[in-house]
């Protein structure tokens, strides 16, 4: 596999006539198979199991597997649930966001320096939930 840079992959895309061509001919660029794999690293880090991952994260274990599995893309909302329950980084969290194709938390912004805060002290997910809530920010779940 000839992976592309992203100024290389951008100018191409930039310059293509035709889309299904440049999908079909960069799918290998596109960092679908990279963001499961960090994923899957930082869970099997936690060493939990998915049923465990899934209370936590507060996620059905049917969902949970297919975002395994390639199946399904967790929105940014369930990103971030997971995140919360694997005990993921900030680090960690933004470069999930980023590979699934999510904005990053923007300390800017006041609901992502609640989850900031979160994620930084290790505070749990329902702890972190009600606090959005209390603040009129959007909830996780």
């Amino acid at each position: 596999m000839n992976t592309k840079n992203t100024d290389d992959l951008s100018q191409e895309l930039m310059n293509s006539p035709n889309l299904d061509e440049f999908l079909s001919e960069n799918r290998e660029n596109f960092n679908t198979e990279e963001a499961r794999d960090l994923l899957l690293s930082i869970f099997e880090r936690n060493e939990i199991t998915k049923a465990e991952l899934a209370k936590h994260a507060s996620i059905s274990e049917v969902y949970l597997h297919q975002i395994f599995s390639g199946k399904r893309r967790p929105s940014r909302n369930r990103l971030l649930c997971l995140c919360y329950g694997l005990h993921a980084t900030i680090e960690e969290t933004q470069e999930l966001l980023k590979l699934f194709g999510a904005a990053p938390l923007y300390p800017r912004n006041c609901r992502d320096v609640i989850i900031i805060y979160g994620i930084v002290h290790e505070i749990g997910l329902l702890e972190i939930n009600d606090k959005l809530f209390l603040e009129n920010e959007e909830t996780l779940f």
